[in-house]
Order: C-alpha cells, then structure tokens, then sequence
C-alpha cells in the first residue's frame, strides 16, 4: 500500500468543521498554534525590557536576540521537547531557548506557567471580541437597511403563531435589531472588562518577583503595570491565584451565548416566513434544496445558523463548571476543558454571524404573499372599526355587533369547513343593515390603518438608538459576504 501523501493523510484524521467547512481565516488564525505560541514569545520578551529596565541584569543583546527570533518557533523541535518533558510551556522554553542561547538564561526569569498561557488567553479573547464585534455590527447594519425600506409595509402580525394585530415587515426586522443591539453592547463591556493577568508568580503573590528585586515592592509593582502595558491592556487583575478567575470566561461565553440566542430567535422567524412564502433567505442560481424534492427551497443558511446557534448556547456550561471547582489557588481540571470551550465558542459565533450577514444581504420579500395573507384575516380584525363606523351612523351598538356576530362565524366556517375565501366582507356589502357604511367599507380595509405607529416607531429607533451604536465601525463595514459552503 502506497503511503498516503499530507492531503491524504488530512482527509484520514477527524478535523473540527468550525474551522475547515465554516469560520473565517481570521478567527482560525486567532485560536491557531502559530497565535498561541508566538504570542508566548512575545510575553517573554515583555517581560524581560520590563525587568531589564527596572534594573536587573539582563542585555540589549539579549533582548535583540530574543526579538529576532519572535516567530522562529520550530513546532517539531516543541512537540518531541513536550513528549518528553510532559509539559508545553516548559518544552517551549527549551524550544526558544536553543534558537536564542545568549537570552536563554534569562527567558521565563521569574515566571509561573500562567504567565504565558493565561495572559496569551486573555489576548486571544480580546482580539477574538475585536473579531466578532464589526461582524455583528454588520448585520445589524444590513439589517436596519431592511427594516428602513420595509418600514411602511403592512404584515400579519403573530401571537402564539396564531394570527394577531397587523405589524410591518420593517418593525418586526426591528424586534430582531433590537436582540442585536443588546448583544452588541454586551459584547463591548465583555472585551472592555477584560483585564490582564499579568506578572503575579505561581500563587499570585509574587513572591518569586519580590525575591528578584531584592523586597522592592514598588518595582514589582512596577514591573506588573509594565507588561500589562506593553500587552495594550489597560488594567490588569489586582489579586490572582495561579490562574485568573474563571469567572470571567463565564461573562465571555455568557455574551456569546446570548448572541447564539438573539440568532436562533432571528433565523427561526426567518424559517417560519419561508414556509409563509413571505419573505425566503438567498438561493442561488444552481442550489439544490433537496436530492428528491427538485421543487424544495429549504432555508439552509437559517438552518445553519439555529443548529450552530444552539451549540453555542450550551458551552457556557463548561466554564460554569469549571469556575465551580477550582480548588483554592488552581486546579488542572480546567485545562483541557478550556483548550475546547473557548475557541469553539468563538468559531462558532463567527460563522454564525458570517452566515446572517449573508441572509441579510439578500432576503427576499413577497409582498403579494404577504398582502393575500392580510386579506384573509383583515376583516374580522376590522369588525371593531365597523362597529364603530356604524354608530356614528346612527346604529345601535348591540344590534350591529349581533348581525357581525353572525356574519363573521358563516364567513369562518367557508374558511375553515369549506376551504374557501373569507367572505366576510361580501357579507357585510350583501347586508342592506349595513348599508349607512358601505361606501366606506374600503377605507376601514386599509391595512396601513391597522399598523398604528410602526413605520415611526422604525424610524425613530433606527435614527436614535441604531445607527449612532454603529458609528464606531463605520469603516469596517465592508462589502457583501459569499457564503463559502
């Protein structure tokens, strides 16, 4: 048997379809080996300017050989140094230290574990929130484009998925721009509200620190706020334990569950309509919506979005877990875990909102669908108006609301026995009682004089709370978004 070639033996292995059927290039990147160990690098070479500028004997050209060298990771030499070690950060060290042998007494001086790997999490989740927030920005951009042009267009509203109230295609778009300013919002404080956890040694007493300077506490101080700077955070953790708290990978997830809520709500009113044949996702020229059905335009994209919607939303169990029983100052068990939830987590809402991006792009209303549905319903909605019409014509209001009473229940029982039309109307004409009203029959019809304030409601709320929340990613709103598979 020949021996498989690299694309052959990739085809043999199980790879995570988060990352090789759907999330972008840029958030593979982010969570990708090459980010997570060339940021440890970068941590290390922080920390030693640091130290070095607070007085401890450490040499520009130690320094210098440490920079270039940044993204000379040998990731063979790192894998048999961690087989044998059982230990990444240390078999890293080692990896870094033989392409660096003047820095290499001075790499890691001082440091825990977590120096490199809780802080290279805390960078990840930040530039991962930096990721994610203009996409969301985006559809909510598209969006609102949506519900602006749509503001005025009159639709069967639903209660219980029972036909209710009229309401517009644009402020029903409205409800779901509202789920996703909210969401916008939460992200932002999540990102804002990460802190660094800094230099604070294997308890988070910085204790090996203090010893390197001598009991100068000023200067390990000192050295905290300066790698927490050159990290480009602005704060770090005051207290630590090993690790930083995992509480906050609960308020991450938590944001980014919430937003797989907000799009599972979305996408299942978008389903709903396509099956009402009032608004459809895009279909392409050459898609297939099913292998026996050739007729079939099933709503994938939407399909996609509350299937990887609901993934989302269950791994914010994982850190709740995990924060639970992290015994004192740390406990490995929540290693592995993390290496899984966290990515994941962030993958999965960049597909997402990759895929809504695109089913904002190109929705597709039926407005006659839509108006034929209103027809159907409109006039028993509209017997209140005729009540009323009739009064002031001189009627009595208990004798108007007996002869509609009947009226109404002969009209539902074409409708629901019979198959047929709502007649409702045709009744009401054919009624010489109501006689006084027929001329104004049509205009008591209207739907837009069922729709209240929804076209000003849409535009209030996309002038005053919409499009101001946008103004910080204005220049990130790119062009439309293709579907890759």
């Amino acid at each position: 048997m020949a021996t498989p070639g690299a694309e052959e033996d990739a085809l043999s292995r199980y790879r995570s379809p988060l990352v090789s059927r759907y999330a972008s290039a840029e958030m593979g990147f982010n969570f990708s080996e090459r980010k997570k160990f060339g940021t440890w690098r970068r941590l290390w070479l922080y920390l030693a300017q640091a130290e070095k500028s607070l007085g401890l004997p450490i040499t520009d050209e130690q320094i210098q050989e440490m920079e270039a060298n940044l993204d000379n990771i040998d990731f063979k030499m790192a894998a048999e140094e961690e087989k044998k070690l059982r230990h990444d950060v240390m078999a890293h060290v080692h990896t870094f230290a033989h392409c660096c042998p003047k820095a290499a007494a001075i790499i890691h001086l001082g440091a825990t574990s977590c120096y490199v790997g809780d802080n290279t999490d805390l960078i990840v989740l930040r530039d991962g929130f930096n990721l994610l927030l203009p996409k969301l920005a985006r559809v909510i951009s598209r969006l609102a484009d949506f519900a602006e042009k749509y503001a005025d267009l009159p639709t069967l509203g639903f209660t219980h998925y029972q036909p209710a109230q009229l309401t517009t295609v644009g402020k029903r778009c409205c409800l779901w721009i509202q789920d996703l300013c909210m969401d916008l919002r939460n992200l932002e404080r999540a990102r804002d509200d990460l802190r660094f956890r800094g230099v604070k040694g294997t308890t988070g007493t910085q204790a090996s620190f203090l010893q390197l300077f001598e009991g100068d506490h000023s200067k390990v101080e000192e050295l905290d706020r300066l790698v927490t700077a050159k990290a480009g955070f602005k704060r770090a953790y005051m207290v630590t334990g090993q690790t930083y708290s995992r509480k906050v990978d609960i308020e991450v997830l938590s944001v980014l569950a919430s937003l797989g809520a907000s799009i599972h709500k979305i996408c299942t009113d978008i389903r709903l309509l396509a099956n009402l044949k009032e608004i459809e996702e895009p279909f392409e020229k050459d898609q297939i919506g099913s292998s026996a059905m050739p007729y079939k335009r099933n709503p994938m994209r939407s399909e996609r979005c509350c299937s990887l919607a609901r993934h989302l939303m269950t791994l914010v169990l994982d850190p709740l877990q995990t924060a639970s029983v992290q015994w004192f100052e740390r406990t490995l068990d929540d290693s592995a875990n993390r290496r899984v939830c966290l990515a994941e987590a962030f993958l999965t809402a960049d597909i997402i909102l990759s895929t809504l991006q695109n089913i904002s792009e190109g929705l597709v209303v039926y407005p006659k669908v839509i108006q034929r549905r209103i027809q159907q319903e409109l006039p028993f909605m509209a017997t209140e108006n005729i009540i009323m019409a009739m009064v002031k014509a001189g009627g009595n209001r208990q004798d108007c609301h007996e002869k509609i009473r009947v009226l109404s229940q002969q009209a539902a029982a074409v409708v629901k026995q019979e198959g047929g039309d709502n007649d409702f109307i045709a009744r009401v004409r054919a009624d010489p009682y109501f006689s006084p009203i027929h001329k104004q029959l049509e205009s008591l019809l209207d739907p837009s004089s069922f729709t209240g304030r929804a076209p000003q409601q849409v535009a209030k709320f996309l002038k005053e709370e919409v499009r101001p929340a946008l103004i910080p990613y204005q220049s990130k709103m790119g062009g439309k978004i293709e579907l890759a598979l």
